[in-house]
């Protein structure tokens, strides 16, 4: 049986607002990633797919960490809220994790002339976005709420191990992945100022249009959990 909680998703009553700043703030890191950044004196324009590239990685990282947080709050508390923001996040992440890829894709291309490579982060990412396409195809396996809940938050207790195997790769394995630029070991970034900034930008602007996209779906998840509750009352 799901037991409803009257306590309402934080964010549910800022939802519009966290849309407007989310677009606002997509169209300033979209002008200074198109216009306001130099030129990349190696790799010319086709390095401006990375502010979309990095982005959506540190997005696909922070969505299944969050999917890992609230399926241990549903194991803890068996609350349905947990449930609701787990599947939420784990379906935005696999959208921005598949778009991940295609970006990368697009900067391999005219970068190493490949569209693709066996590459070890390229490799574990892809690992990283079949175990959390399995994750949802699970939830689909059980018309039982608490027991599809229950199975479902134990992969994503599981899964969670790929998110530092994939950031670590480059530095694990062989790759032709390029090393960390930004947050370096023990050295200041190799990036220029100005490209850092607009980097910045665009990943603080990126993680707004999660927060927007998970209030709206949590909102979503919940409203179905209380109509199959009074289906079944």
């Amino acid at each position: 049986m799901i037991e409803t909680t009257s306590a309402p998703f934080p964010t549910i009553r800022v939802r519009p607002w966290l849309g407007r700043i989310a677009v606002v703030a997509s169209l300033i890191a979209t002008f200074m990633a198109l216009v306001w950044a130099p030129t990349d004196a190696v790799q010319g324009d086709v390095y401006r797919i990375l502010y979309v590239h990095v982005p959506l990685a540190w997005l696909a990282y922070l969505a299944f960490f969050v999917v890992f947080l609230a399926s241990l709050g549903w194991l803890w508390t068996k609350r349905p809220w947990f449930d609701a923001v787990a599947v939420a996040s784990a379906e935005i992440g696999v959208l921005f994790t598949g778009m991940f890829i295609v970006a990368g894709s697009i900067w391999a291309k005219p970068t190493w002339g490949v569209w693709w490579t066996w590459d070890p982060r390229l490799v574990t990412t892809a690992v990283m976005f079949m175990m959390y396409v399995g994750y949802l195809l699970l939830r689909s396996l059980s018309t039982d709420f608490s027991r599809r809940a229950t199975r479902a938050a134990v992969i994503g207790v599981i899964a969670v191990i790929d998110i530092p195997i994939v950031h670590l790769s480059v530095l694990w394995m062989n790759s032709l992945h390029q090393l960390p630029t930004v947050v370096r070991a023990g050295g200041s970034p190799a990036i220029d100022a100005s490209m850092g900034f607009t980097l910045l930008v665009s990943v603080i602007a990126f993680t707004l249009v999660y927060f927007a996209f998970l209030a709206e779906r949590v909102a979503i998840e919940l409203d179905r959990q209380r109509r199959m509750l009074e289906a079944r009352s």
